[in-house]
C-alpha cells in the first residue's frame, strides 16, 4: 500500500506487546517484503551489551540490504527493567552511556574501553561495517522528558516522539524540536526535520459509525492494559466504557473516525510541531479485526497520504486546466481528425 517505514518495538512482561526481539522480527518481515524500511523501534538499550546490539544491527543491515533503521530508547516498562535488577531511575543514565558506545562502535574504527558495574568492555570494535554508507538511520525514542531530544541531537540522529498525541506530548513537540536543535549545534551536528517521526493513534473506515464499531472488537482491552497493568503513566488514558474511550481518543489523542478527521489530525500536529516533520507513524493496537485494520492501513494510504505528499500537489490545478480548455480543444481535437480523413482520401482516391 505505499508505506515508507515499519518500526517494531521490544517487550518482555506485563502479558501484552510481546514481541521480545526486534530484530528477529525485522528479519521475518524482511524475507516477506522487499522496498519497505525496518526499524527497532525500540531497542531498550539498557537490557543489552551495546557492542553485541550494535553487532545485530549492522547483520540486519548486510541481510536486508541496507533496509534497516535502529532505535534506541531506555526502556518503557519497569516490570522489564526489575526482572534484571534495574531500577527506573538507572535507566537513562545507562541510556545514555550505552548509546555512546554505539555511536563510537558505528562511527569510527577506535577502539572502545568501558568499564562499569554491569559491564566491561575491552578494546571492543566492529569486525563489519555497515552495509549503509556511511550509516543506517539511527533514532532516539523520546516521550516527555528531554533527555531523548537532547541524545538525538547529540549524535545527528531522528527523534521518535513516541507519545506525540497525548496531552503532555502535544505541549511538547515544539519544545523538544528546540532541544534538538541546541544539543546539535553544540556538538556540531545537524537536527534535521525529515528525521523527525511523530507517532499517533488511529482506526478509520468509511464512516464515522463504522470505525466505532469496528473497534468493539479490542479497544476495551487496550485500555485495560494501559489504565490498569502496564505502570507506563505518560501514556495514562481515560475511560469508563467503551464510548467514553471513543471519545478521549477522538478528543486529541487520536482518530477513530474517517480518512478526512485523520488529516485534520495531522494538519494539527504540523502545527503544534511549529515547522512541520518528517514521518507520521500510526501505533499499531489491535482495536479492530484483521479486515477492518487493512481497511483502515488502506484508506490511509489513498485518501491520507496524498494530501501531505508533494508528487500529488498538482493534480487537481491539472484537472482544472484541463478542465477549462477541453471544450476548445475537443473541437480542434475533432477538426484535426475530420482534415487528416480527408487528406488520406484525396491521396487514395476514395472521397466519396
Amino acid at each position: 500500500m505505499g508505506y515508507d517505514e515499519a518500526w517494531i518495538g521490544e517487550h518482555h512482561s506485563a502479558g501484552s506487546e510481546i514481541i521480545a526481539s526486534p530484530e528477529i522480527f525485522i528479519m521475518a518481515a524482511a524475507e516477506r517484503t522487499q522496498r519497505i524500511k525496518l526499524g527497532t523501534g525500540v531497542v531498550s538499550m539498557p537490557y543489552h551489551n551495546p557492542l553485541w546490539t550494535v553487532e545485530r544491527m549492522v547483520l540486519l543491515d548486510h541481510l536486508t540490504r541496507g533496509r534497516v533503521m535502529f532505535g534506541m530508547g531506555p526502556g518503557a516498562l519497569p516490570t522489564d527493567a526489575s526482572m534484571l535488577g534495574l531500577e527506573p531511575q538507572q535507566m537513562r543514565p545507562i541510556f545514555e552511556e550505552y548509546i555512546d558506545i554505539a555511536y563510537k562502535l558505528l562511527t569510527t574504527d577506535e577502539p572502545v574501553n568501558y568499564q562499569s558495574d554491569r559491564l566491561t568492555l575491552k578494546d571492543a570494535r566492529l569486525h563489519l561495517r555497515p552495509y549503509s554508507d556511511p550509516l543506517f538511520d539511527l533514532a532516539v525514542a523520546a516521550v516527555a522528558s528531554p533527555s531523548g531530544a537532547k541524545l538525538a541531537g547529540r549524535y545527528g540522529a531522528g527523534l521518535l516522539s513516541l507519545g506525540a498525541t497525548v496531552a503532555v506530548g502535544m505541549d511538547v513537540l515544539a519544545h523538544h524540536w528546540t532541544i534538538q536543535e541546541q544539543a546539535a549545534a553544540e556538538y556540531g551536528q545537524v537536527a534535521d526535520r525529515a528525521k523527525w517521526r511523530l507517532v499517533g493513534l488511529m482506526h478509520l473506515a468509511e464512516t464515522e459509525e463504522q470505525a466505532r464499531e469496528d473497534v468493539k472488537y479490542g479497544m476495551t482491552q487496550w485500555f485495560r492494559y494501559f489504565q490498569n497493568v502496564a505502570a507506563f503513566p505518560q501514556m495514562a488514558v481515560e475511560g469508563g466504557n467503551l464510548d467514553e474511550m471513543i471519545d478521549f481518543v477522538n478528543g486529541g489523542l487520536g482518530v477513530i473516525g474517517t480518512p478526512e478527521m485523520m488529516v485534520k489530525q495531522i494538519n494539527e500536529l504540523v502545527e503544534q510541531s511549529n515547522g512541520g516533520f518528517g514521518a507520521y507513524l500510526t501505533l499499531a493496537h489491535n482495536w479492530a479485526n484483521k479486515a477492518a485494520t487493512s481497511k483502515s492501513f488502506e484508506l490511509f494510504a489513498r485518501e491520507v497520504m496524498p494530501h501531505f505528499q508533494s508528487s500529488g500537489g498538482g493534480l487537481h490545478a491539472a484537472a482544472d486546466r484541463a478542465q477549462a480548455r477541453r471544450d476548445g480543444l475537443a473541437e480542434k481535437q475533432l477538426k484535426a481528425v475530420a482534415e487528416a480523413t480527408e487528406r488520406y482520401e484525396k491521396e487514395t482516391g476514395t472521397a466519396g
